[in-house]
């Protein structure tokens, strides 16, 4: 007979089984950016193919803004501060840099060459130092609740915007000297042109995978449930042991780094040119607005949201004279009708039509690879004892 130790071993996933079953919907993840890349991109055109990437790039930013705003049940209107933080030292990275190292600001070298793995750098720098702005602002700050939050918010978002504008302008390539020396050298109000346009469909949607997972399995950890009962009851969660501080601060350091990612991708879009003016206040507002609409601690929700607030603007582009207020009115609507926005607070894969429908197809599919062995674990049933002589 076996024991209880051979039983578990026979059940014990492998290492390598493990890696590749948490690492399956990354790869499906770049698998949809090279289709979106290569095949609906040249089909659709040029401006079509310009708005899917400004969907991924919504995404990316509100999705980020979710953890705080949704996860947490915290007020943060000051997210375009951590966007241009991540934006201006990716573009001074790019700009600077290709100047220091080849000579010209605007070197591609195709797919995957040296001025992509340039940019993968500088977005990642921006999301860094804008995770260490999240940090210097969460600290203090997040003790802090409800509007007194959303108000020092507001306040870094507009700091940022005047240090920008007081910055210089941006040195021809033939002036430049010193990486170093330009830091403050980004354009001021007049906005830094010139940036190059590193940013693909392909770079976007990567990061959309990378942020989808990263908040998916945020919220079904254990430091996600943290977050949620914070959100809930935060009274209550610190009678129970959770440390609220240390879990809004780490969530909103998360969220400033994903933000700064956006910053980046968006400071290379093509025909870009930085402008502190578009980071502000109503880009902050606009962040917020998806994020309600999809509906708070909704990942897919939000989703949702961000591609229907991006596409709107130019569904109602005929309308001319009168698209924002017939945008505006659409939004007033739908809050009217659905106030705790599209999803609530539930996911799209927990609604009935695909719990009977696409849940069914999946599992098949999945079965024997995806589904971790786990749900194979045959199930103990309980049996009254038997009474002597029976």
């Amino acid at each position: 007979m076996k024991t209880l130790a051979d039983r578990v071993d026979h059940y014990r996933i492998s290492p390598v089984l493990a890696l590749v079953r948490s690492l399956w919907p990354l790869v499906i993840g770049i698998f949809v950016a090279w289709v979106l890349q290569e095949w609906l991109a040249p089909f659709l055109g040029p401006f079509p193919a310009k708005l899917v990437l400004d969907i991924g790039i919504a995404i990316v930013l509100a999705v980020s803004l979710n953890i705080v705003n949704g996860f947490g049940g915290q007020f943060s209107i000051g997210h375009a501060g951590f966007m241009m933080v991540g934006g201006y030292t990716a573009a001074w990275l790019t700009y600077y840099g290709s100047i220091q190292l080849w000579g010209a600001p605007d070197l591609h070298g195709g797919f995957l060459g040296t001025g992509d793995i340039l940019f993968l750098g500088a977005c990642v720098l921006g999301g860094v130092l804008a995770a260490v702005a999240g940090l210097v602002v969460g600290l203090p700050s997040l003790r802090l609740r409800g509007d007194y939050l959303a108000i020092v918010t507001l306040g870094f978002g507009e700091i940022m915007r005047v240090l920008v504008q007081r910055t210089g302008d941006v040195v021809n390539p033939a002036d430049v000297k010193s990486l170093v020396g330009n830091a403050t050298t980004l354009g001021g109000s007049l906005g830094f042109g010139g940036v190059p346009t590193y940013t693909r469909i392909f770079w976007v949607y990567v990061f959309v995978a990378i942020v989808l997972v990263a908040a998916y399995r945020l919220k079904t950890s254990s430091k996600g449930r943290q977050l949620l009962a914070v959100r809930e009851n935060e009274i209550a969660a610190e009678a129970v042991g959770v440390n609220t501080a240390r879990v809004k601060v780490s969530s909103f350091v998360m969220a400033a780094f994903f933000a700064g990612i956006g910053g980046g991708l968006f400071a290379h879009e093509l025909g870009t040119t930085l402008n502190p003016r578009e980071l502000g206040f109503q880009k902050s507002i606009d962040l917020v607005i998806m994020v309600v609409l999809g509906g708070m601690g909704s990942i897919s929700g939000v989703v949702l949201a961000a591609i229907g607030l991006t596409i709107m603007p130019e569904l109602f582009r005929s309308f001319s004279d009168y698209r924002m207020p017939v945008y505006a009115l659409a939004l007033i609507i739908v809050m009217i009708v659905r106030p705790q926005g599209l999803l609530g607070i539930r996911e799209l894969w927990d609604l009935g039509p695909w719990q009977r429908h696409v849940k069914p197809v999946w599992r098949r599919f999945a079965k024997g690879w995806l589904i971790s062995d786990e749900a194979k674990l045959p199930t103990a049933t309980m049996q009254a004892p038997k009474e002597d002589g029976k």
